[in-house]
């Protein structure tokens, strides 16, 4: 059985050498650059407002003990019901209850992320309850059998072509069909599940402490449509999510917006604080809010890693970062992928399987100087480096081989012992398979710096 490294480094050696991948990626991403360039021109301060967005997260990290149960409270004020859920198979678990309870037997669901980091789709599959996608890439994404690809775009990793080649495969349309009589498709099959569906499940981009309300943005209405027509709206989201007012969206919206998907602002922005009320006309009857947990108090009792839990989801990172561009997103096999991904998985899922993403980096630094709320991401991949390190998790071979290493770099008479020929005869013979069957091993001097440098200053040999 292999390991999730091992499957990395197999991946990620085909995904660098797979032209229609990269063309297709280099094509999504240079467009969102575009887009991206474009709205950030129009803040008139930007760097202040990453400033300020993340003073508001580190309050949120270290007041989480009082605005959670701020929270709760203005939410079960209106009516609405919050479960907490320490792990996956909890937040499932409950799910299963309330849908058992309302006796469902139909889910639709907007586009979240933590239900794929749960794998509800799948749990519900084996319950016997159906479970649609509502957003048209989650849809595609899902008709292929496949997880999101990214964050934010999960059908990134597919053009127009390979769509209307799915769409002509399961729906009969035209295999010519445009983007937008593929849109329609979509939108004709998923019309009638908004009314027939039993249960609405949904994430949610931010949690209000002080109005009890969750916050959802998107930019193609099914989020309203799966959180009015169902008669249960479910919500899950993970507690990092909190903010502390909700005049902090004045700040928080934007900034994903345009780092997202380059808008001012998207199509769509929903708050939702509860249950129908008496004096309206639409929404669900019972609305509940699942605050998961699942790793993420891990990463918080890590002072200088818990940035992490900043996070708005915009997929900055991934779409600026050169190892993401260049082997995509399933490579990572993880929910969250790229750099954001890199740092936050060792902690929810584990450092002893997942420590190898940490090391996926070119440490250029662009993760951190796109994000929006100033993570320094490249900072918390050396982090978690050390992490490794200190709970032993570096293989024998590795130990030995940094030992010398040390032992040689710390002592110039064994740096100038062997000539450059036999340290090109160790590199060949012993490092080549590590330095990869792509890449050309460096060519080491022939002379030692000591040597080159006695010489460049007219000093002898035994001097």
């Amino acid at each position: 059985m292999t390991t999730f490294a091992q499957d990395f480094i197999r991946t990620s050696a085909e995904k660098a050498f797979d032209k229609e991948h990269r063309d297709i990626i280099n094509y999504n991403i240079g467009k969102y650059d575009v887009a991206v360039d474009r709205g950030l021109s129009r803040l008139v301060n930007l760097e202040h407002a990453k400033r300020k967005g993340h003073v508001i997260k580190w309050k949120v990290m270290e007041n989480l003990d009082k605005l959670l149960p701020e929270f709760e409270t203005n939410f079960q004020k209106k009516g609405g019901k919050v479960i907490w859920a320490n792990d996956a198979q909890e937040a499932n678990r409950e799910i299963l209850e309330i849908l058992k309870k309302h006796q469902a037997k139909s889910v639709i669901k907007s586009k979240s992320m933590v239900t794929e980091e749960i794998h509800l789709n799948d749990f519900l599959e084996k319950n016997g309850v159906e479970s649609l996608e509502s957003d048209l890439g989650e849809y595609i994404v899902q008709l292929l059998g496949q997880k999101p690809y990214h964050i934010v775009t999960p059908a990134m990793h597919l053009n127009k072509e390979k769509i209307a080649e799915l769409f002509n495969r399961k729906f009969g349309t035209p295999i010519d069909a445009t983007p937008e009589q593929l849109t329609l498709k979509a939108r004709e099959l998923l019309r009638d599940k908004y009314l027939t569906a039993d249960v609405g499940i949904t994430g949610a981009n931010f949690l209000i402490a002080d109005s009890g309300s969750i916050a959802l943005t998107e930019n193609e209405g099914n989020a309203r449509l799966t959180t009015t027509f169902p008669k249960v709206h479910i919500a899950i989201v993970g507690f990092e999510k909190m903010i502390p007012s909700f005049a902090d969206l004045a700040l928080f919206w934007p900034m994903l917006a345009t780092h997202g998907t380059g808008q001012n602002l998207t199509v769509y922005n929903s708050i939702l604080s509860g249950p129908r009320q008496a004096h309206e006309t639409d929404g669900p009857e019972e609305m509940y809010v699942i605050l998961l947990d699942n790793g993420r108090t891990n990463l918080l009792a890590q002072k200088e890693q818990r940035q992490g839990l900043y996070c708005i989801r915009c997929g900055a990172c991934l779409n600026g970062c050169p190892i993401y561009k260049n082997i995509g997103g399933y490579t990572y096999d993880t929910t969250y992928s790229g750099p954001i991904g890199s740092i936050i998985t060792p902690h929810l899922q584990g450092m002893k399987d997942f420590k190898h993403l940490s090391y996926a980096s070119s440490l250029c630094g662009k993760c951190s100087e796109v994000c929006p709320v100033k993570i320094d991401i490249h900072k918390m991949l050396l982090l978690n480096r050390r992490d490794a390190v200190n709970q032993n998790l570096s293989t024998k071979a590795e130990n030995i081989g940094w030992f010398f290493w040390k032992k040689a770099m710390t002592n110039r008479k064994l740096v100038d012992l062997f000539s450059g020929k036999w340290k090109n005869f160790f590199l060949r013979n012993f490092f080549a398979k590590l330095w990869g069957k792509e890449r050309v091993l460096p060519e080491v001097n022939q002379k030692s710096f000591s040597e080159e440098w006695k010489e460049n200053n007219g000093i002898k040999k035994d001097a």
